[in-house]
């Protein structure tokens, strides 16, 4: 998840990370060459078919299964896609232009901050050597609380000047009911484990990982200096506490309604819930003066907080603080810490068997804290203007594809109709990278003092953000960084933003034919447009405020068509007998489907009157639809699977593609597939 304060703010992604990417662009400077680079051809990857299977039983192992099998997963990955690759590739890219920033006499300022930031990160030995003395002061301070209200009132220091996720969450965001309004918002938060339901599930597994979990924690408090029966007693506390604090917050699917989220409230009623936090205090300490009221996303949550605060042992407590301190800070200290924090969240979670290599690690830091500085140096040597027009013609061409098929809807009224259509025109397009960059000439950067670089970043970011309250809203900001390989549409800034790290061969090639690149960035663009009228989305309006605007009866056509969508999805097996939690991934699985067709028609209309050529033995329809399935080739490791499965809102690559093409005739009339066959679901969903 990006690191954003507005974080409980519903931002739909297409959430994947990787493919093969910038393999056409000169070597960057001190990197390899890109890995598994393959000379390039204008033609589909038909090394990536599996000519064994037939598109008509299984079309993503037709489209995908010869990828598989040429592309394992790397020993640092918990899984492996075309996204993945490409995420790979820029960041070589990167890693080439950050080596020569941190070595360069003669540079901006810009060049400046990315470049010491870069090098302290890859001064191992510094790092090594400070063990955890970067953070001994806060620790202290933590230790030093030997009173109830000592430790509440500390509550608020800790959340504006230390890294940890401390009980809850809180941060600024827009107005769910006025979007073009900043307020205060308090969220659930304070757990270590992935999701709420890993701590209350009883079977084997989920048992077993809780023990592992346990473990971890022992392990941390152990590296600070506690005694190992110490820490073991502390660690059974600290996940009583994150059990209780799971126990109250929402499930995955009860966030999905952003109804469940809006709680607005004077700061009077939010002492009520948690009168053990002097809240105007607490919000003075952020920055945040004057606030005379706020959202809280979850009141029970809060009432739960308040029992753990005032009943729970004060050694307890102190424990909890000590160990969420640690957990946040680990990747940034000292490689004991570092492999602690690895070999819990990334393999025993995830199954990655081993670390990144350290130049992987401090290019993704760089980006992570400092993501529109080295986004400037990225755009510059790869993307082009040119690759922006055409861009933004493709989201131009598949937004009047929606227009039409709005309008040409039979379950839906006038009156809706026009106010979905007065949405969809109210649409930003935000292509490549921001109009105006960030200012990082605050942020304090010094080569040879890596946690105190990640430290001022994070208080700079975070008073960013607090510093937001009072202003009008910023429509021309992004959530996601130029590099990045994904896209994601924002329901309450109502756009599309797309960063210039995500429009890179293979996903999109300008050499290719326009089949295969809107089946692939054509499809992407209508998957995001999609996500303004999916069943979060369609719950905001123009402005991007939450409002009803659907009649009762187009309301209950929609929630008809969605709920094909979701009986179909819930068919679906992710891993051993684990199941499509379909009310979950539900909006994605909507915008997948809706996505390709809206790029369908527009393809239709941009060669509307061409004469279409076979090309490798494929029809153009052909062509379209392998370009739509093999940007979702992919192999994922069992655990990660089970991760994905509990916390993600996007189905497994497979059914992300033959869900989608199940249900479209333009698909099985390409293939000629007939009824009864898999990709041929009956009754054909069809929701925009």
């Amino acid at each position: 998840m990006i690191k954003l304060t507005r974080v409980i703010a519903p931002v739909l992604t297409l959430m994947f990370v990787a493919s093969v990417g910038l393999a056409q662009q000169p070597s960057a400077p001190g990197a390899p060459q890109p890995l598994q680079a393959m000379p390039y051809s204008p033609s589909l990857d038909l090394r990536s078919l599996d000519r064994s299977v037939n598109p008509c039983v299984n079309f993503y192992k037709y489209a995908c299964g010869g990828w598989q099998k040429l592309n394992p997963i790397p020993a640092d990955q918990a899984g492996w896609d075309v996204y993945s690759k490409l995420a790979n590739e820029n960041q070589q890219f990167l890693w080439g232009i950050l080596e020569q920033d941190a070595k360069a006499t003669d540079r901006t300022p810009v060049q400046q901050k990315v470049g010491d930031y870069f090098a302290a990160c890859m001064n191992t030995a510094a790092i090594n050597a400070d063990g955890d003395k970067p953070i001994q002061p806060a620790l202290a301070r933590i230790d030093a609380l030997t009173t109830r209200p000592e430790l509440l009132a500390a509550i608020a220091t800790l959340h504006h000047d230390d890294l940890g996720n401390f009980f809850f969450r809180s941060g600024t965001t827009q107005d769910a009911v006025d979007s073009s309004t900043v307020i205060v918002e308090l969220g659930a938060g304070g757990l270590g484990l992935p999701d709420r339901d890993y701590y209350l599930k009883n079977d084997e597994r989920s048992v077993k990982l809780r023990e592992q979990y346990a473990a971890y924690v022992a392990q941390l408090l152990t590296l600070s200096g506690e005694p190992v029966e110490q820490a073991s007693s502390d660690a059974a506390s600290i996940i009583r506490i994150e059990t209780a604090l799971a126990r109250a917050s929402l499930t995955r699917v009860q966030e999905r309604d952003p109804h469940n989220l809006y709680h607005m409230m004077p700061i009077a009623d939010v002492e009520k819930l948690a009168p053990a936090i002097d809240w105007s205090a607490y919000l003075v300490e952020q920055g945040a003066h004057g606030v005379s009221k706020l959202n809280v996303t979850q009141p029970a949550f809060l009432k739960a907080l308040q029992t753990e605060l005032t009943v729970e042992d004060l050694t307890a407590l102190r424990a909890y603080l000590r160990f969420h301190l640690l957990s946040a800070s680990a990747p940034y200290l000292s490689r004991p810490f570092e492999q602690a924090s690895f070999d819990f969240y990334s393999t025993t979670l995830r199954g990655v068997p081993a670390m990144p290599p350290r130049w992987k690690t401090c290019t993704r830091a760089v980006d992570r804290n400092l993501g529109e500085a080295l986004g400037q140096e990225f755009v510059a040597r790869t993307f082009s203007a040119d690759m922006k027009a055409r861009t933004q013609l493709m989201t131009e061409q598949i937004e009047a594809a929606m227009q039409h098929e709005i309008e040409s809807l039979d379950w839906m009224s006038p009156a809706t109709k026009e106010e979905a259509l007065r949405k969809l025109h109210a649409i930003r397009n935000k292509i490549g990278y921001p109009d105006h960059w960030r200012d990082y000439s605050a942020l304090e950067v010094t080569p040879g003092d890596y946690f105190g670089d990640v430290d001022r970043a994070y208080r700079f970011e975070e008073a960013y953000e607090w510093n937001k309250l009072g202003k009008p809203v910023n429509r021309d900001e992004w959530g996601m960084t130029p590099p990045t390989v994904n896209a994601y549409f924002d329901p309450q800034m109502n756009d599309i933003n797309f960063p210039a790290g995500v429009l890179q061969p293979p996903l999109y090639d300008p050499k290719l034919d326009d089949a295969p690149n809107y089946g692939n960035t054509g499809a992407t663009i209508g998957h995001e447009l999609t996500h303004a009228f999916d069943d979060e989305g369609r719950q905001f309006d123009s402005k991007g405020n939450l409002r009803d605007w659907w009649t009762p009866a187009d309301a209950k056509g929609f929630e008809k068509r969605i709920g094909c969508v979701r009986q179909q999805y819930a068919g679906f097996t992710i891993v051993d007998d684990i199941h499509i939690n379909s009310k979950l991934t539900s909006g994605e699985d909507v915008a997948d489907l809706g996505g390709t067709l809206l790029a369908y028609i527009a393809w239709k209309q941009q060669t509307a009157g061409e004469h279409l050529a076979d090309i490798d033995g494929f029809t153009p329809d052909q062509r379209f639809f392998v370009g739509m399935a093999q940007w979702a080739c992919s192999n994922e490791r069992v655990q990660n699977e089970r991760v994905q499965a509990a916390t993600d809102p996007h189905s497994p690559s497979s059914a992300r593609i033959n869900g989608v093409v199940s249900n479209l005739p333009e698909f099985q009339k390409a293939f000629g597939c007939k009824a009864g066959q898999p990709m041929v679901h009956t009754p054909a969903c069809k929701v925009w």
